[in-house]
């Protein structure tokens, strides 16, 4: 079986569920050792036997992504478990929480929290990582972004000011590190099915009704096919944005 990802070692975040896991599993799938942070214990010690019992090789580090200390334990944990055996070489920074709504109408108590997690969670992985990547004169990052951060939407506006702002600083960081080897990739995904939608406050009425119109939606594997293809390109190409919707997805 061909595994391109062998010999390398990856951090995923947000991997209890949707578009995290997927990835994980697919990381996994393609060779790689592979880092799994999320909040759940439960599910991240279900994920790493899974991955274990296919003859791959993870390892769990509960945290939340908002939280500074937990970012520079999710780091210390997997340079101590890649000792004699590499280093890691790829982040896929997914963690994330959505809002439903939109500036008028979206729960104001939630701002910070999305932001926290969304932006400045996000934001201080990708500095460290890419501190520690550009000493090694190479690897990626992967930074899950949205439609709707490119494609504002009036139903959930306030979320994707955060995946606005995200894309913003993945480009940033780009410009900064990509002479020294590392590449840096947005991924925006449109409607992906999965917990997403009921965490994030969506139901029948308010995302039910306005989706069916476009059809069969997406499901996370969509998403984690794109990651593994663009990580698996030749080193000197990097695919700087990559936008996945589902076919008949219009808009945003």
């Amino acid at each position: 079986m061909n595994k391109p990802l062998a010999g390398k070692t990856a951090i995923v975040t947000g991997v209890s569920s949707g578009i995290g896991c997927a990835t994980a599993l697919t990381l996994a799938q393609a060779g790689a050792a592979v880092v799994l942070s999320a909040r759940r214990r439960e599910r991240l010690d279900k994920l790493a036997a899974d991955i274990t019992a296919m003859g791959g090789k993870a390892l769990a580090v509960a945290g939340d992504a908002g939280v500074e200390k937990d970012i520079d334990q999710l780091l210390e944990q997997t340079i101590n478990w890649c000792e004699g055996g590499g280093d890691y070489d790829i982040v896929v920074v997914n963690a994330g929480r959505g809002l439903a709504g939109g500036i008028l109408d979206s729960d104001e108590s939630k701002w910070e929290e999305l932001y926290r997690v969304n932006v400045l969670g996000a934001a201080r992985l990708m500095r460290r990582a890419a501190r520690h990547l550009v000493g090694r004169m190479g690897g990626d990052i992967v930074v899950i972004g949205s439609a709707v951060g490119r494609n504002i939407s009036p139903f959930s506006g306030f979320y994707g000011s955060s995946k606005f702002a995200i894309g913003a600083l993945a480009e940033a960081l780009r410009r900064e590190v990509c002479a020294h080897g590392v590449r840096v990739s947005l991924v925006m995904p449109g409607i992906v099915v999965s917990e997403f939608q009921e965490v994030a406050g969506y139901d029948e009425a308010n995302f039910g009704k306005s989706v069916a119109q476009f059809g069969r939606l997406l499901e996370p594997q969509a998403i984690a096919d794109g990651i593994h293809w663009l990580l698996t390109l030749p080193p000197h190409v990097n695919v700087n944005e990559i936008m996945i919707r589902p076919t008949g997805q219009s808009f945003p």
